[in-house]
């Protein structure tokens, strides 16, 4: 009886410290999966708000940077050099056409003096000299340059110069108004080239016929 006391005894009293230590780990084990658990809820709390994201501006495409937006200043200046660009052009364009308007009378008007007095006047020389500058103008404004041309059969008197003169410059009037502003027209400097060209001849056939 004391032997089986005495070992009732030491169970009871080793059994609590076995029950106590358990209890540490057990209370540890939780302790540990509720951090854990605390952790995967905080990631999962930071994932969902990095998805989340506020509206971004619209991105500048690289070759928009340069480009003024809205009512800046660079974006006001852009629009009024081009608002220039525009006015200058215009104008340069109406130019043109009246060049090409003046051409054609004053070729229409010396032919028609010549028919009337069979000879060129001082007046009808200056005329000639104003054809040639606006002829010139004329080229330079359809993006030709200087080309000594020769024409194909070239007239032989000064009655079929003067005539082949005028109707040419009556063509490149006609031409100039139907070119639109910006537009390279290979005609309206064919016929300008052709007027310069015409210009030399009736000089050369007016000389001769004076020294007749």
């Amino acid at each position: 009886m004391n032997f089986h006391c005495s070992r009732l005894a030491s169970v009871s009293e080793s059994y609590p410290v076995i029950m106590t230590e358990s209890r540490i780990k057990l209370v540890a084990s939780l302790a540990r999966a509720v951090a854990v658990s605390g952790l995967l809820v905080c990631f999962a709390t930071l994932s969902e708000a990095q998805t989340v994201q506020s509206p971004q501006t619209p991105s500048i495409l690289p070759a928009d940077r340069d480009k003024p937006v809205g009512d800046t200043p660079a974006a006001i200046e852009e629009d009024m050099r081009a608002r220039r660009a525009l006015k200058l052009a215009e104008k340069e364009y109406q130019q043109n056409l009246g060049r090409a308007r003046d051409l054609s009378a004053l070729g229409e008007a010396v032919n028609n003096s010549y028919k009337q007095k069979t000879h060129l006047g001082p007046e009808d020389i200056k005329k000639l000299e104003k054809a040639e500058k606006l002829a010139k103008a004329i080229r330079s404004a359809a993006g030709g340059s200087e080309d000594d041309s020769e024409i194909e059969q070239p007239p032989k008197d000064l009655t079929g110069a003067l005539c082949m003169f005028a109707e040419v410059a009556a063509s490149l009037k006609t031409n100039v108004e139907k070119t639109p502003k910006h537009v390279i027209s290979a005609t309206v400097i064919d016929e300008a080239n052709v007027i310069l060209e015409l210009t030399r001849i009736v000089r050369t056939l007016s000389l001769q016929t004076r020294t007749q």
